[in-house]
């Protein structure tokens, strides 16, 4: 097998570093560590067993599965908004005993498989038309609404995301680009009118202007950007940063992570760390490029949008660049089901690195 070291050498740094930095995040330890920490570290354990096991079948099974996948996951947001534990006034997590999964985590992922699958089975060359993507939009709705309901917007917004990047990827007519445009216009405006509750709202407000309430709800993303800039040209030194381990920062170890990172570390050290973490994803487009099958590469394609889209809104969250929606940073915010479907798209990415070779032929256009 072909076997993609660089690629995993990447994963393993970058997974290194954030369970170093979820070490000082959830500072004091107990033990052997604070809870959060160990309960992380088993969860990258399961989630590279999730890996290894993706990676022993073809990623072209998933044209026969993703839609038993799509139905499961669906199923599992159901029972979520039904039967599910609450918390922080949303309904989300179905408790397995020894995990509370968060189906809408997965279901990001189920997205990105049903689109690649349903877009490389129709495809159509001189663009799509708004007739031809009644389909998609039906597949990403359905959960969407659901997601929505939670309530969770944040993670409902990120299926509109992937939903818009993969399905622009696959090229569009221009009359469908109007129409589209068009309605995510009236969407957002009649969003903002009848569905956002009063406290999402209140987000988008602080957002705009944080300095009118810094000891209300613009709290968190004044004590963020002090934590960031406090850092300097090169940080407080590991386990020195004062905002977070003196509690002054909320969720530290969650969608707040990085910004413990950028204190301890500073400019220089935040730097190589998003050095690191985009020459993972520059490498994932690379396997995309370079993938054997149209399958493969728009499979590939959406787990690098899925990552970085999601990786981008926390960095400018924590930044205060973007209001807070509580979208965690893959791989380093504290959150198993985040974490596991992580690492399972990444599985699914390296299956497709894996198997880049067309069936009889030796070498790929890459290695020509």
């Amino acid at each position: 097998m072909h076997f993609d070291w660089a690629f995993f050498l990447f994963l393993m740094l970058l997974c290194g570093m954030a369970l170093f930095n979820l070490y000082s995040a959830s500072y004091p330890p107990k033990g052997w560590g604070s809870p959060p920490y160990l309960k992380q570290s088993y969860l990258f354990l399961m989630g590279f067993t999730a890996v290894l096991f993706i990676l022993s079948f073809d990623y072209n099974e998933l044209h026969i599965w993703n839609y038993p996948f799509y139905l499961f996951i669906i199923v599992l947001l159901v029972a979520a908004y039904f039967m599910g534990e609450s918390a922080g006034g949303a309904q989300r997590w179905i408790d397995l005993g020894f995990f509370r999964l968060q189906p809408s985590e997965p279901a990001k992922l189920m997205l990105v498989v049903t689109l690649a699958s349903y877009y490389s089975r129709k495809e159509v060359l001189d663009g799509y038309s708004i007739k031809q993507l009644i389909t998609p939009i039906v597949l990403t709705a359905i959960p969407f609404l659901l997601i929505l309901m939670q309530p969770d917007l944040g993670t409902a917004l990120m299926l509109g995301i992937i939903f818009v990047s993969m399905t622009v990827f696959v090229k569009l007519r221009r009359s469908t680009y109007l129409i589209l445009g068009g309605s995510g216009l009236f969407a957002v405006l009649f969003a903002w009118q009848k569905l956002l509750k009063p406290y999402q709202k209140q987000r988008v407000q602080t957002f705009l202007n944080p300095e009118n309430d810094p000891m209300g709800h613009g709290y968190q993303v004044m004590q963020s950007k002090i934590a960031v800039g406090s850092g300097g040209k090169f940080g407080k030194g590991y386990l020195e940063g004062t905002q977070g381990h003196l509690h002054f920062l909320p969720e530290r170890h969650t969608d707040f992570a990085f910004s413990v990172w950028c204190e301890e570390w500073g400019f220089f050290g935040s730097l190589f760390f998003l050095g690191v973490y985009f020459l993972l994803l520059l490498w994932g487009l690379r396997v995309a490029m370079y993938a054997k099958d149209r399958f493969g590469m728009l499979l590939a394609y959406g787990v690098v949008m899925l990552i970085f889209w999601q990786a981008l809104i926390n960095i400018l969250m924590i930044l205060g660049l973007l209001p807070v929606v509580g979208i965690p940073l893959p791989l380093v915010s504290y959150g198993g089901s985040s974490l596991l479907t992580t690492l399972m798209a990444l599985g699914i990415l390296m299956n497709v690195r894996m198997r880049r070779f067309q069936p009889g032929r030796g070498n790929h256009q890459e290695d020509a």
